[in-house]
């Protein structure tokens, strides 16, 4: 039987560009069928045609790479929710810049693994030097390490100070994400004391009341970007009760973190500098593919305690002659280069291109506010502090508002988030896609009331020139 070519080597990138041109049709065929931002139908309709496609995924005999390649890629493109899609605005789910998911493919040919510097000579370099510049973003003397996202950062965050302060009480607002509960409970600390954050923010006085009852080592989790609404909270202030009850503060700012980019919305993110810890997530407003979080510290001793040793990987003879020990860098063991695809976005767009594309979405969502508020039949919860919109029809109950995101979802019209605030449900826009127009927004507020009243969605309108999106190319009659 003839021996499937290897995608690394001075063979590899031969091996792999006509297969690339297979991958790339089958996106834009599949792109093309699905027509929108998401497959029409709902659940059973998508795990059907994915059957379909793909119902004897382990055969006696393979088809062969262009046959599946061509299948069950187009498969998964067809039943996408692409958030390069103009109305694909439910979550913090951003669509990736070619360049990066390009770099990715690159990582994925090479297939270091950050265990052992043996498996992955320039990538460990090249992700040391990475880390160090996104910590001193923040600090002058910072580090960080590469993680799957904010979840893990803030596991990360919370471990950190237990191991540096022993089981510390967490103090956190209503509006803290839950990977904070969850990871407080995988840690084996205790129970969160969770203080009110009525305006979407923590609520000072409370949380320096719940600061002054607690005896013992205290960890205050403040928010850059809320899920729900996109609230940063008061860092410096917050900051100041931290130093004045001598407790530690970790910010969750994977939402926010990349505003620092921004000449324009960096002030947001003043006081940040205090924090001991901060979670940042580059697959947000940094346009990855995922995974690219963060966690980032002021002062590089403090990842210390992640210190192991297996003697298959970072002898300490070895150590101590000059290898690199890289099991420190992160709890796992088998760990992807995604500094790769990071660093490469960096240095192409610099500084200026991603402030650029960070104001743009923010700028996005400034003008989706407006016409909001100017629409006679919707109402705004409030103006967005980065790129997060709530909405709702004036006088719908919330069990309307639900009907309606899921009514899109069905027709693969739209898809909306949902968020509960001021004791209300409302549809949530989260605008992470640089390529908007004017247009694109009317349609989506269109689209929604669409929901309650017409069968078919009005199509958005062609893209702007910006730094491309790893999607497939438009085609006529693909709405774009």
């Amino acid at each position: 039987m003839h021996s499937p070519p290897l995608a690394g080597g001075a063979a590899g990138p031969a091996a792999l560009r006509p297969l690339l041109d297979v991958v790339l049709d089958a996106l834009h065929q599949g792109a093309k069928t699905r027509g929108g931002p998401l497959p029409k139908g709902g659940p059973d309709a998508v795990a059907q045609r994915v059957h379909a496609a793909t119902h004897d995924v382990l055969p006696a005999r393979g088809t062969g790479a262009e046959e599946a390649l061509t299948t069950v890629v187009r498969a998964l493109a067809e039943g996408a929710a692409d958030p390069a899609e103009p109305l694909c605005a439910a979550h913090l789910h951003t669509p990736p810049l070619a360049l990066a998911a390009a770099a990715d493919l690159a990582a994925s040919a090479l297939n270091p693994s950050l265990d052992s510097w043996d498996q992955a000579p320039a990538a460990s370099a090249l992700e040391a030097r990475l880390t160090r510049a996104l910590a001193q973003e923040i600090w002058p003397h910072g580090d960080a390490l590469i993680t799957t996202g904010g979840t893990e950062s803030n596991q990360l965050a919370l471990l950190l100070a237990r191991e540096h302060h022993g089981p510390v009480q967490i103090v956190c607002g209503a509006h803290t994400h839950h990977s904070i509960h969850r990871a407080a409970w995988l840690l084996g600390l205790p129970r969160p004391v969770t203080v009110p954050a009525p305006t979407g923010t923590t609520d000072l006085a409370a949380l320096d009341v719940a600061l002054t009852r607690l005896r013992h080592p205290a960890l205050v989790v403040a928010t850059a970007g809320t899920t729900d609404t996109g609230a940063i909270d008061p860092l410096g202030a917050i900051a100041d009760l931290c130093a004045r009850h001598h407790a530690r503060l970790h910010v969750d700012a994977a939402y926010g973190g990349p505003l620092l980019f921004s000449e324009r919305h960096r002030p947001k993110l003043t006081g940040l500098h205090h924090a001991d810890t901060v979670t940042l997530d580059l697959h947000k407003l940094g346009w990855q593919p995922v995974a690219a979080g963060v966690i980032a510290v002021a002062d590089p001793a403090q990842l210390a305690p992640l210190a192991h040793t297996a003697d298959y990987l970072n002898a300490d003879d070895d150590t101590h002659h000059g290898l690199p020990d890289l099991l420190g860098r992160s709890p796992r063991t088998t760990r992807r280069p995604d500094a790769l695809k990071i660093a490469v976005t960096l240095r192409a767009l610099g500084r200026d291109g991603l402030g650029d594309l960070i104001d743009r979405v923010c700028d996005h969502a400034v003008h989706l506010a407006q016409l909001i508020e100017g629409h006679a039949e919707l109402e705004l919860y409030e103006h967005p502090a980065i790129s997060t919109v709530l909405f709702r029809p004036h006088g719908a109950t919330d069990s309307a508002v639900a009907g309606i995101r899921r009514t899109l979802l069905t027709r693969g019209a739209a898809v909306l988030g949902r968020a509960h605030a001021d004791g209300r449900l409302w549809l949530k826009a989260t605008l992470l896609n640089p390529h908007l127009t004017p247009h694109d927004l009317d349609t989506l507020l269109a689209t929604t009331l669409s929901a309650r009243t017409a069968p078919t969605p009005a199509a958005p309108a062609e893209a702007p020139t910006a730094p491309a999106l790893a999607t497939t190319p438009p085609t006529e009659g693909t709405p774009r």
